[in-house]
């Protein structure tokens, strides 16, 4: 039977730790303030771009806080609807887009809960299955909530729903008001 020293077995029992946490020199987990307030924990720097989109058929500027790491790629997209009955159509057109961009089939998908949230019917979590635009296959973790009339969309791209770093980055999601 081989022993393992303690300083063999601590630096085991960190490795296993971290592999559990989504803890790796690959991902730097940082707290972003988005705009209109909502918080998201990126594992790494993210860029971000606005652009004028139609979305449920009013034209809204689009942030998209966005970065890659360990094979993944995380982005938070977000808009201002600016009243309250246009969130649920904005909602349910994020999720349509993506499964269309991805050319994958909207599954029901189910009810998120986000602290500090706007409690909403289209608030979802969805995990697709699709082809990007050169055809190779892709999986996306979605999460979309409202935090007054703000809509956001949490995707993990590249990730099923057990991996632990979209479990990380899906799980620190906050709207505080």
């Amino acid at each position: 039977m081989k022993r393992l020293s303690l300083g063999a077995g601590l630096l085991a029992g960190v490795v296993g730790l971290c592999a559990v946490a989504a803890c790796t020199p690959a991902l730097n987990w940082r707290e972003v303030r988005l705009d209109g307030g909502a918080l998201a924990l990126f594992p790494c720097k993210p860029d971000h771009q606005t652009r004028t989109v139609a979305l449920a058929g009013q034209t809204v500027a689009l942030t998209l806080h966005a970065c890659a790491a360990a094979g993944l790629r995380f982005a938070v997209a977000q808009a201002d609807v600016l009243t309250p009955e246009r969130v649920e159509p904005a909602l349910a057109a994020l999720a349509q887009a993506q499964a269309r961009n991805l050319q994958a089939t909207l599954p029901a998908g189910e009810p998120a809960q986000v602290a500090g949230m706007t409690p909403n019917a289209q608030a979802r979590r969805y995990a697709l299955s699709g082809l990007r635009p050169d055809g190779s296959a892709v999986q996306a973790q979605l999460l979309l909530f409202a935090r007054g009339t703000q809509v956001l969309q949490a995707t993990v791209l590249d990730g099923t729903p057990d991996t632990p770093a979209v479990h990380t980055f899906m799980d620190a999601l906050r709207a505080p008001g």
